[in-house]
Order: structure tokens, then sequence, then C-alpha cells
């Protein structure tokens, strides 16, 4: 038998009955030590409560899997995991495999911190989207800032959890992780993330030194948020009651407000350039062409193609919208090259 138990965000204090009987019978007790760190007085606690039953499990052995799969055939073996045990891609892998090697599991859920927080916070569930990690390394930082993009597009919340490696002892420091973000704006420029973006930054929820800190950017890098983890929360579009439980929840140095008002989609940033520049080229071609009748059907399309692409734009139909002035530009194109003319250069 392999058991999945949640511990909860409140360590064994916070614990179920059911999940205390689980694991003072088990014959061996897996505590996982990769997706939150323990602290030195609940591991105490734990090894007392299941009377010395207990490895550490690192992330290497769960992934491996192979020694918990094989007494997990013979006995009765717990994977011990903060917050709720699926969570954890690696959890449900591992129970993948058992249930493929005829092992029988069983699950006791909890609450999860990544969860908890975010009523913790004041902010409504369903408006939570893609979550993110936050790596050390700056070069991943573009796929973060380009979740946070889409979530923002949608009006959604985005919830980014920052690195935490138990074998070096390192907790990314959300201080660093908003820094590094403010550094890939530099190079992005989508104007996603600046000094002026509001954001929550949630530290160690459900335990006794719980504290929440929102404010703009500018403000928040001052800030000591004390030991981890920490999770960081970039606010989408804001229901009016979610903006007044942010100021309640929270120490709160900034008014909230909806950061996704600033936010273009990359088809409108890519119309509000190409639609102003292709009416400009088909005005030159217009005046370079005017005397050769032939060419008129060409030209009427082109304009066509155009106000087509606006329109699709107003009806929030992007992908026609881009499509439609890429056509316009490939009529101008192709009497560019055909009658040598360059209607492109008065509209750079």
């Amino acid at each position: 038998m392999l058991w999945f138990v949640g511990l909860g965000i409140s360590g064994l204090e916070g614990a179920s009955a059911n999940a205390i009987q689980v694991l003072k019978k088990a014959d061996m007790v897996y505590f996982e030590n990769f997706t939150s760190p323990i602290g030195r007085t609940e591991l105490s606690k734990i090894k007392k409560l299941v009377r010395g039953k207990m490895t550490i499990a690192p992330r290497w052995m769960v992934e491996d899997g192979k020694a918990i799969l094989l007494l997990a055939k013979k006995k009765n073996v717990v994977l011990l995991a903060y917050g709720d045990p699926y969570v954890a891609t690696t959890h449900l892998e591992l129970r993948t495999r058992a249930e493929k090697d005829k092992i029988k599991t069983k699950t006791i859920h909890a609450a999860s911190a990544i969860t908890s927080l975010i009523g913790e916070c004041g902010l409504h569930h369903y408006k939570i989207g893609r979550p993110v990690t936050i790596m050390r390394e700056l070069p991943s930082l573009s796929t973060v800032y380009y979740t946070i993009y889409e979530n923002m597009v949608k009006g959604n919340h985005s919830l980014l959890i920052l690195e935490f490696d138990n074998s070096s002892n390192f907790f990314l420091n959300p201080k660093d992780a908003l820094s590094s973000l403010l550094e890939t704006e530099n190079g992005q420029r989508r104007n996603v993330i600046d000094q002026s973006t509001f954001a929550i930054v949630a530290s160690r929820i459900g335990s006794k030194s719980q504290k929440i800190i929102s404010g703009k950017l500018s403000s928040l890098v001052k800030v000591d948020f004390g030991k981890p983890p920490h999770t960081i929360i970039i606010p989408g579009k804001l229901h009016f009651t979610e903006h007044d439980a942010i100021k309640i929840f929270s120490k709160c140095f900034d008014e909230p407000f909806d950061n996704s008002s600033k936010i273009q989609k990359i088809s409108d940033q890519m119309l509000s350039k190409y639609v102003p520049k292709a009416r400009k080229a088909l005005e030159e071609v217009t005046k370079m062409l005017k005397d050769d009748p032939s060419l008129k059907p060409v030209i009427e399309n082109a304009q066509l193609y155009i106000d087509d692409s606006e329109k699709f734009q107003r009806d929030g139909q992007e992908e026609l919208a881009v499509l439609s002035i890429g056509y316009a530009e490939g009529l101008m194109d192709a009497l560019r090259l055909s009658k040598g003319i360059d209607p492109w250069a008065q509209s750079l």
C-alpha cells in the first residue's frame, strides 16, 4: 500500500485525525523535502509521531521512485508532503507508476499554500491564470514574463512561485525576483512590468509568522520580507471586492489597481503599427501609379484589405485583422517589385 498524505499548511498541528492515524500505523514514511522547507522543530515532531520510521526523501529519490515502490509492494508506506500531495507533478507520476505496478494507493488531501494564499490575499480563485515558477537564472524569465502577459490580456492574476532548492538551502528572495522581472522588461518592452506595477507578496502562509504585503514594485523592492517561503501575485483585473480585501488583508503601501488596463495584445500592438504604415504606403502607390488604369483593381483591393483589417480589429477578430493587413502589404509589395517603386520609404 502506498499512501499520499498531505500535511497541510500549518504543520502537524493542522493535520487531520485521519492523517495522524495513517502516519502512526505506517511501516515507513518518506517525507519529501523539495517542495517546501522543513523546520527542525516540525521534523522532530513528525519523527516522534511515526516512532522513527521515517526517511527524508530528496527530489531524486521521489523522481526515481524505485525504492519507494519496491517497499510499498510489501509494506504500508506513506509519502508525506507539505500542503496537498498532488500539487507536485512528481507525486502524480509516482502514483501513476504505482497503479500500473498493481500497488494499491490511497490519498489524504490537505490545504495547499498555493491555493490557500489566494483567499488569504483576498483574491477570487476563478481569476487565477496559469501559475509559473521564477528561477534564479535570468534567461528563464522570458517564459515568466510572457505568462504574466498572457494572463493579463485575459484580465487574470499571475501566481509566481519562487525557486526553492533544499539541498543548497536556497530560496529566491522576492526582491531579487521582482528586480529580475524589471530587467526582463527592458529587453522585451511590451509594457508588462514596470516600477508602478501593483503586486502582492505572501510569506509563510499558514504559519504563525504569516505576512502579506502589497504595493507598487517601487515600494516592494525596499521591503525585507523575512524568512521563506514566499509567493508573488501580479493581479490582473480586480473586482471591487478584491480591491477592498487587499487593503484589509495585507499591509498595503499603495492603492490597488488594475494592472491589465495598460496591456495591449500582441496583435493590437502589431496593427497599431502596420495599419497606419500600410495606409501611408497606399497613398504613395496611388500617386505613383494613378496614370495606369490597369492597376486600379489592385490598388482598390489593397484599400479593401486595409479597411477589412480595421473592421476585424474592432470586432475582436485579431487573427483575421493581421491576415488582412498582410494581404494589403503583399499587394503593394507586388507592385513595388513589378513596377520598380518603393512606397514604403515614405511610410517608415
